[in-house]
């Protein structure tokens, strides 16, 4: 089974929109980290909300895909 991409399998350009708004793109990240079981990653991205929300942005941006810790 392929890994799902971006939020919740929905197509990137989709994903990029919810990407950009902070509180959505918090909480899909945090949906996100719990379908793949990271756990470290899921933990870090309540702590560090804002930092996540630029990571998970860029990495949106230029994988079309979460990858730091997710």
């Amino acid at each position: 089974m392929a890994q799902q991409k971006a939020y919740l399998g929905l197509d990137w350009v989709i994903s990029l929109i919810l990407a950009i708004i902070p509180i959505t793109n918090v909480v899909l990240g945090i949906v996100t980290r719990i379908q793949r079981k990271n756990w470290i990653g899921l933990i870090l991205n309540i702590i560090l909300c804002p930092l996540f929300w630029l990571i998970d942005l860029v990495t949106m941006i230029i994988k079309k895909d979460l990858t730091i810790l997710a």
